[in-house]
This record gives C-alpha cells, sequence and structure tokens, in this order.
C-alpha cells in the first residue's frame, strides 16, 4: 500500500515519529541499536507501513530523556502515548489485519520460549564459568536473553489486546447487522475417502451467512511485521533491543522442544502406587525448595533451567507443582512452567492437560493446550497424524479441539496441509463441536486455502 493511501493517524504518527528522532543522537542509545540491527524495519515505521511495538517507542522516549531530562520526556510520553493508540486503532482497521496479528503472535510467542531457553542455558553455563573474564560475558549475554524476553512478553499482550479488541468489533458488528445464519447441508464424510489423491478434500457446500465472506489473509513472516502481500516489499519493525546499546547481541542459535514428537516417545503409564505418589510428592518439594532459594539468591537463569527440567517430567507431577509453587509464593513461576511445558510435544502436552483437569484445575489445563496450539501450524498437523497413527484419537481430537478455538479459521485451516485427506475432516468436526458458525467459517478457510473442494 502507497504511504498517501494509508490512514491519516498512522501517517500523523510516522511524522511524529521522524520528527522524535531527528531530535535524538542517532550514534548512540536505543536509537543506534534499532539503525544497527534492523535498518529496513525503522524505514518501514518511518514510511508509515508498520506501527512498531511500543516497547520501541518507549525505549526511544528513553533516549530522549538522557538527552533532555526527566521532565521532558515525561510530557513528551503522553504525546506519543495518544498518537500511538489512534495510530494502532486505523492501522488495524486495515483488511487482513485479524490474520496478520495471528501470524505476529505465532512469532513473538517462538522468540519468547527462545528467550526463555537461551536465559536457562546460559545459567547454566554462568554457574560453570571458571573465569572472571568468562562470567562476565555470560552475565551480559544473559542480561540480553532477559531483556529480549521481557521485550517479546510485553509484544506477545499488546497483539492479544489489539486481537480481542477487533474480535470484539466484530462480534458487535454481527449483532448489530442481526443476520441469522443460512441452515447447512448436512455433510456426508466424502473427505475421508480422498486418501491417495491429489485432488481437494470434498466439504459440504459453503452456506452463504455474510460471515462466511472473508478476505484473503495477508502472506505472514518469520519477521515481527509480518510480510505484505506478493509485489510489495518485506517490512520489518526493529527486534528486540537489549539493556546495553554499546554491547554486541549475542548470536542466536535455534532451540525449541519438537512439538510433533518426532523421535520422542510419549510418557510411559505409570501404574498409580503409593510408593510412586511418596516419589512424585518429594520430587516436587525438592524442586520447590531449590527454586525458592535459587529465586532468593537472585539466580534466576538456574531457576529457569530448573523450571524447564520440571516440564519433562511426568504429568502427575503438574497438580502437585501448581499446589507446591502456590503456597510458595512463586505463583509467577507457575505461569513460567505452564509456558514450558506448552512447547512439549504432542502427547507429552495432552497428557499434561489431563493430568490438571482430573485434579480440578481445568482452566490451567485448557490454558497449557491454547498454548501448546499456537505454533506453526504444520507443526500442529504433524503432531495430530503422530497420535492418530498411534490410534490416540482422544489426544488428537484435544489437540484439534484446542488449535479450532484458539486460532483463527484461516490458520486453523492450514493445520490440514501436511495430509488434508487426514485431517479436513478431524478439523471439521473439531470445529462443528465448538459452533455451527465456527465449522462453516472453517469451511471457507480451507476453499480459499485450496486444502477442500
Amino acid at each position: 500500500m502507497a504511504v498517501e493511501q494509508l490512514p491519516g493517524r498512522v501517517r500523523e504518527f510516522a511524522h511524529y515519529l521522524t520528527g522524535l528522532l531527528a531530535r535524538l543522537d542517532p550514534d548512540t542509545g536505543w536509537c543506534a541499536v534499532f539503525r544497527q540491527r534492523d535498518p529496513d524495519g525503522m524505514r518501514a515505521c518511518l514510511d508509515g507501513r508498520e506501527v512498531p511495538p511500543w516497547d520501541v517507542v518507549e525505549a526511544l522516549l528513553q533516549d530522549l530523556a538522557g538527552r533532555y531530562g526527566a521532565a521532558a520526556a515525561e510530557t513528551e510520553t503522553d504525546t506519543a502515548r495518544a498518537l500511538y493508540t489512534a495510530a494502532l486503532t486505523a492501522y488495524d482497521a486495515l483488511p487482513g489485519a485479524r490474520d496478520a496479528l495471528g501470524d505476529r503472535l505465532d512469532v513473538m510467542l517462538r522468540e519468547q520460549r527462545y528467550a526463555a531457553e537461551r536465559q536457562a542455558e546460559l545459567g547454566r553455563l554462568l554457574a560453570e564459568a571458571v573465569t572472571p573474564e568468562a562470567a562476565d560475558a555470560l552475565r551480559l549475554d544473559l542480561a540480553w536473553a532477559r531483556d529480549d524476553h521481557a521485550r517479546a512478553t510485553a509484544r506477545c499482550a499488546e497483539i492479544r489486546a489489539r486481537t480481542a479488541e477487533l474480535d470484539r468489533a466484530a462480534a458487535q458488528d454481527r449483532r448489530g447487522r442481526g443476520v441469522a445464519d443460512a441452515e447447512p447441508p448436512a455433510y456426508s464424510g466424502a473427505a475421508g475417502s480422498a486418501a491417495g489423491t491429489d485432488s481437494p478434500v470434498p466439504v459440504p457446500a459453503e452456506p452463504a451467512h455474510p460471515a462466511s465472506r472473508k478476505p484473503g489473509r495477508r502472506r505472514g513472516g518469520a519477521r515481527f511485521a509480518g510480510l505484505l502481500d506478493e509485489g510489495e516489499a518485506p517490512v520489518a519493525v526493529a527486534p528486540a533491543p537489549m539493556p546495553d546499546p554499546a554491547a554486541a547481541p549475542a548470536a542466536r542459535t535455534p532451540g525449541g522442544a519438537r512439538f510433533a514428537g518426532a523421535g520422542v516417545a510419549a510418557e510411559p503409564v505409570r501404574t498409580p502406587t503409593a510408593s510412586a505418589a511418596q516419589d512424585d510428592r518429594a520430587e516436587v518439594a525438592r524442586v520447590v525448595e531449590a527454586l525458592a532459594r535459587l529465586r532468593a539468591e537472585g539466580r534466576s537463569g538456574e531457576a529457569h533451567a530448573l523450571l524447564a527440567e520440571a516440564a519433562h517430567g511426568p504429568a502427575v507431577r503438574f497438580p502437585l507443582l501448581a499446589e507446591r509453587l502456590d503456597r510458595a509464593g512463586l505463583g509467577a513461576d507457575w505461569t513460567t512452567l505452564l509456558w514450558e511445558t506448552a512447547s512439549l510435544p504432542a502427547a507429552r502436552l495432552v497428557a499434561a492437560a489431563d493430568a490438571l483437569a482430573a485434579a480440578g484445575r481445568r482452566a490451567d489445563g485448557e490454558q497449557v493446550l491454547r498454548q501448546g496450539v499456537v505454533r506453526p501450524a504444520a507443526e500442529i498437523g504433524h503432531g495430530v497424524l503422530g497420535l492418530a497413527a498411534e490410534g490416540r484419537h482422544r489426544e488428537a481430537r484435544a489437540l484439534l479441539d484446542a488449535c479450532v478455538r484458539a486460532r483463527t479459521p484461516q490458520q486453523a485451516a492450514r493445520v490440514a496441509e501436511p495430509d488434508p485427506a487426514v485431517l479436513v475432516p478431524l478439523l471439521l468436526d473439531a470445529a462443528r463441536g465448538v459452533s455451527e458458525e465456527r465449522h462453516w467459517d472453517l469451511v471457507h478457510a480451507l476453499r480459499v486455502a485450496g486444502l477442500a473442494g
């Protein structure tokens, strides 16, 4: 989209941002970090093609405070916030905004998990450092990783708030129009017979209600700002800056648990015995006591490593951990543990959710599943295929149910890409269990994606 075609509020904020940067030293502070790490992303924001995350604006206001004083920066913050809010509202009103936000949330959640893993790794290395120089270098890297995690967490919250506002507005619009859904035709289940063919999997005829006629999804990408439609230049918002602008960022390496569970055995079913239950309680007590000690000593990297290890323990321990962490005043660590659990392979993820639900913590179990399906759609599809191949249909259904509830219909449709013949009917069945509207929205999304005929 050409700059002159953008909403006026977006152009106004881009003009303000240009003026703010003109008052800063481009070779120092956060301004220098953004220019060095992602000049294209900065240019996109200055041109008005993207609206940066609020933490980027805050970082620039910190530079302003360093140059002109805290009072000047405080006054400027009010102006920046008002212009930013107006620009964001106008930007999210553009076609395709809901899908673009979903793609960005996927990326930020992966960034958040990676930063957490990086903190844990650096914490272990710091504990083993043998020279003061090595320890200092690791502490600096750990500070960068902590800042990455904090910024990714803030961006996830911002994206969720924007998405919730769009959903609220869409719901109000539907109620205001008062248009009833058309009666859907019966589904014959013919999709199950399409294995081994190259043609799209057939689905019922598309209903004519207004909610099913949505614009095609914008192309997403691995960068935070996402990619524009074909023919337009790729855009990226500046990535999370580091805590010391003078320091060089640590190199990133891939990490994270394999969600699909390839090569990962499912958790063995243990026969419940008094001895096993006692062992579980003793191990949970040890973990929580060690965690409390690490937190008290400020050793957050090692604390996170301990939580990551606990997430890979037997599912039966999760309710015990929830109880002990709450009693120890470590509720924030329970939230972190749930995030770590969400990256487990499919079978273990569902087992953890089941254990929490069985212990009366259904909300936590549902949260784990929702967080677990906010990842590349193909990974979810492969995970479901693996469970189905093992005859674990209930677990497969639990994943798909969480997926169609937590993801947009367009995102959920992409889950079928690894094997449409198997996954399309399973997805449609899960969507029908949510609501008829969600079912027909998914029918439309599958058609648009070319996964159903």
